[in-house]
């Protein structure tokens, strides 16, 4: 009897993995760019009030030296997790703004249509990746300690703890596994507008960054998309970000040094809808543009790890 009752328990955790539902998680991160400006009443009519099969848990967004936050609930991908986006853990308060996020999944879907899609999106405004730089929005350096030693690095992980600590995203009664898929990056202006010595040192603080995200993730060569900061002019002087030009070559030599990475180049033909934003097209075809990037570092790990 007991024999029999331990082969009906294998068969059962057999079939229940069977069914278990892969996702393929993306994380989304960086600065205003990345939480989203663009407005949800401009959204075009052919893209759906919710994404079928895309989950996301966005983490609450909260400022260093303030207790660790990360609070989120796991909720189907649909239109409000731009710019001033809030939740508690146990609801989400939308807003009328959006980011990159409704693009890219439904590209990703488009590309990789046998797998599910997960986001986990966590960014703050005016966030930097130098201590220097961090003024009073916040620091992704790890080590930046501020006044009572919490930075945007600490809330990033609560944020990933706490979205991996769910077993069952989609709440159908099956356990789910999460596969981490890629990091998308869109951040930079803040240490582009300091000194020429912040600027000088962003190469450096963005590889430390995204080798410890990917370390979070636990895949060594988690592929990595950045996206090209730009400037809009719109200052008298005509630069917004007066290093800009050195943080967009460090964007470039990172990802030629990093076989995984890439970057997305597009941003320098969008729109703003202020000096620092781009305009609500731009927020949509900058998630397609992550979405056929990373879609194609995936392909290439595929082939190489194939032959």
């Amino acid at each position: 009897m007991n024999k029999l009752f331990i082969n009906l328990v294998a068969v059962c955790i057999f079939i229940s993995m069977l069914e278990a539902k892969e996702y393929k998680v993306y994380y989304l991160g960086g600065q205003s760019n990345m939480e989203g400006l663009g407005r949800v009443e401009e959204l075009p009519n052919d893209l759906p009030s919710a994404v079928k099969d895309v989950m996301i848990f966005h983490g609450n967004s909260a400022a260093d030296d303030s207790p660790v936050d990360g609070r989120g609930l796991w909720s189907q991908l649909s239109p409000g997790h731009g710019d001033g986006f809030h939740t508690d853990g146990i609801r989400n308060l939308y807003t009328d703004r959006f980011g990159i996020e409704l693009t890219f999944a439904q590209k990703i879907k488009e590309l990789t249509p046998e797998y599910p899609i997960a986001l986990i999106k966590y960014s703050r405004g005016a966030t930097s990746l130098s201590e220097e730089a961090a003024g009073s929005a916040g620091c992704w350096a790890p080590d930046y300690r501020g006044c009572d030693g919490i930075n945007q690095y600490d809330h990033f992980l609560a944020t990933l703890r706490n979205a991996f600590s769910v077993r069952d995203i989609d709440s159908d009664g099956e356990e789910d596994v999460l596969i981490p898929a890629g990091i998308i990056w869109m951040q930079g202006e803040s240490d582009a507008s300091f000194t020429e010595e912040i600027a000088g040192r962003y190469e450096q603080n963005l590889k430390r960054l995204m080798d410890l995200i990917r370390a979070a993730l636990r895949v060594d060569d988690l592929p990595v998309v950045i996206g090209l900061i730009t400037d809009s002019g719109q200052y008298d002087d005509g630069k917004v970000w007066d290093y800009g030009e050195i943080v967009q070559k460090a964007q470039a030599s990172y990802v030629e040094q990093d076989c995984c990475a890439a970057l997305v180049t597009s941003t320098k033909n969008y729109s703003y809808s202020d000096p620092w934003h781009y305009d609500s097209q731009g927020f949509l075809d900058l998630g397609l543009e992550f979405a056929k990037e990373v879609v194609q570092l995936q392909k290439r790990a595929d082939k190489k790890f194939s032959n």
